[in-house]
């Protein structure tokens, strides 16, 4: 009996079908130990649902179908909201028949910040309406560009304002003409404000008002002889020139001059699925970023990973009026949906001319590249997992060499200081930031790393041993027979399984390469040799460990002697501390200021002043 044959007998869903109104809404599948299958939103429930019981289904629908026990359903006001709630729920549930794709919200933007002399900087979080926002962006590295991009052309500003409050000379980037120096007045406020409206205006793909209004500019600074700024607009129109002719793919002409949009390539390639975003704001290429389904074996076809990319992607952030796509999508359907949801005319295009045409071929390639890259790095990372599973005979459940779970353990410190411990996990043939811990090691003798390790496994698996998540298959401790006999001991007293455990001891000369597995049962070390996969599956898990614990301590130790620093000045208290602390916005600032400036605080007398100086900067006070 076909699979959906098979659901049909285990679970009717007539009765429930026949009772659904022809309205929008959000269904969830359900299955018999009521774990949500699958969540999808609808137009019509009616005709949504349905269609799931028809013959003719996929073989990924007819898995799903064959395991449905229940349908729940919820009716909304229009398809937008159904969207809406659509995406909380799988972003809540990950059913395990969604596409799912990584909620990245935090995509970066180039920022113009609220000042009478606006810096531009590089942000991520949250926009509000002081500031003045161009995004997102699709990597950090192409806002960084158009930074740099802008102290070239406009010579703006990109310093912390408690360095500009603070400054009193031209800094360097004054000095190579990457910055007018508005900080001690090289630049009037009408004359930056023309900058920043310039570079504003260039931002939003203006560029040919922009380079006439300069033109106009040096022909009228030469008609008044003022031949050296004269000069300088003419460098200043070169400067741009140079950049529009850099900008390979910059739009030409026509139809996509100016224009805000965003081209999105499904490929696809066994099983398994790549969606390539790239962005064009005011008629620029930005750059690509390459997305996948969390799940590669749930990717379904081309149209369901675009479809599920718009819903989710786009319940964070605004169309752009065109959207570029190479599958064939409801359009209409879609364009209604974002018209009804943020009031925002988007006109999607399936077989776009010229430049579009032309951006969709990029992004087909590089999406590509992109997925040929993965499978790439998923082959031999699953090449790792799987010799790792048999160097060391381990049993990940159901035998799936996705479901083996590693954690390695790692502890710095710096002379003793600021111990800390991190816990990183592999998992699905991947690290899993998300589920990283650190460990504040505390009551301990400073460099003491056998019990800061016994410490921090203690920590992480009382509960465990409580009966709270299970033990993974494996657990990596960097460092030798010490270290994992103090994890040893810690798993004797939880009553947990020692077998688990393995050190990662340094091989000869701390060469890499040359690593040895040590194990808590009195076994002779296993050398893997520099060509094992397994080994470089073990490296990789201890490097991330390291790297986690060693970035987590050099924070730690940086707060506590910073805090430490400003709490030892003399005469200065918790008020007067927190309104230092905020007049300067931190430690840096508070170093930088004078002692006219530190003056200036509320309760701060002069000679309070002097003594504050004189201690920051090791000086002696009188």
């Amino acid at each position: 009996m076909p699979a959906a044959e098979a659901g049909l007998a285990a679970f009717d869903p007539r009765p429930i079908v026949d009772g659904l109104p022809g309205l929008p809404g959000v269904y969830r599948m359900i299955d018999a130990q009521g774990a949500v299958l699958y969540v999808g939103k609808a137009r019509d429930l009616k005709k949504r649902v349905a269609s799931y019981f028809s013959r003719g289904v996929g073989p990924r629908t007819a898995h799903m179908v064959a395991r449905i026990a229940a349908i729940e359903t919820t009716v909304t006001r229009s398809e937008a909201e159904a969207l809406l709630l659509e995406n909380n729920l799988i972003k809540t549930l990950a059913p395990r028949y969604n596409i799912l794709f990584r909620d990245d919200k935090s995509y970066p933007y180039l920022k113009f910040t609220d000042h009478p002399f606006p810096r531009v900087a590089y942000y991520r979080g949250a926009v509000d309406r002081k500031a003045q926002y161009f995004g997102p962006y699709p990597n950090a590295w192409a806002v960084k560009d158009s930074i740099r991009q802008l102290q070239k052309l406009f010579r703006l500003r990109t310093c912390e304002d408690t360095v500009f409050n603070h400054r009193s000379r031209p800094c360097l980037l004054h000095q190579i003409q990457r910055c007018s120096a508005p900080c001690v007045q090289l630049i009037d406020a009408p004359g930056y404000a023309q900058d920043v409206d310039r570079a504003v205006r260039f931002l939003r793909g203006q560029t040919r008002e922009v380079m006439a209004e300069l033109e106009t500019r040096m022909q009228a600074l030469a008609l008044e002889l003022k031949f050296e700024q004269a000069a300088a607009v003419r460098d200043q129109l070169g400067s741009l020139s140079r950049v529009l002719h850099q900008q390979a793919v910059e739009a030409t002409g026509g139809a996509a001059q100016d224009v805000d949009a965003d081209i999105i390539a499904v490929a696809q390639e066994g099983g398994h699925a790549c969606v390539n975003l790239a962005m064009v704001r005011g008629g620029r290429h930005l750059g690509d970023k390459p997305m996948f389904p969390l799940r590669a074996e749930e990717a379904g076809d081309a149209v369901e990973v675009a479809e599920a990319f718009l819903s989710q992607y786009y319940a964070e952030q605004v169309p752009p009026p065109v959207m570029v796509v190479n599958v064939e999508l409801d359009t209409v359907a879609w364009q209604r949906l974002f018209a009804e949801r943020d009031g925002a005319r988007v006109s999607i295009l399936r077989q776009p001319q010229a430049q579009r045409r032309r951006w969709l071929e990029m992004a087909e390639g590089n999406a590509r590249l992109a997925l040929a890259r993965r499978l790439a790095e998923e082959g031999s990372q699953q090449a790792r997992t799987r010799a790792l599973i048999d160097v060391l005979a381990l049993e990940p459940e159901d035998g799936d060499p996705a479901r083996l779970r590693v954690e390695c353990f790692d502890v710095s410190h710096t002379m003793g200081e600021a111990t800390q411990a991190s816990c990183v996990v592999y998992h699905g043939h991947a690290m899993q930031p998300k589920e990283y811990r650190r460990f504040n090691i505390t009551d301990v003798e400073p460099g003491d790393d056998y019990a800061a390790m016994r410490q921090a496994v203690a920590r992480r698996y009382s509960a465990v041993a409580r009966g709270e998540g299970a033990l993974p298959n494996l657990v990596l401790i960097d460092g030798g027979k010490g270290q994992v006999e103090m994890a040893r001991q810690v798993f004797d007293e939880l009553g947990l399984d020692a077998g688990v455990l393995v050190g990662v001891a340094k091989g000869e000369q701390r060469k890499v390469g040359l690593e040895e597995l040590v194990f808590p049962d009195g076994r002779s070390p296993l050398s893997l040799g520099r060509d094992s996969q397994a080994l470089m599956l073990v490296a990789q898990i201890r490097d991330e460990a390291h790297r986690f614990a060693l970035t987590g301590m050099r924070a730690r130790r940086a707060r506590a002697r910073n805090t430490s620093q400003v709490e030892d000045l003399e005469g200065i208290g918790p008020k007067r501390r927190q309104k230092l602390l905020a007049r300067f916005g931190g430690l840096r600032g508070l170093r930088a200021a004078s002692i006219d400036d530190i003056a200036q605080v509320d309760g701060v007398s002069r000679k309070l002043a002097e003594r504050i100086y004189a201690q920051l900067h090791g000086q002696p006070s009188e």
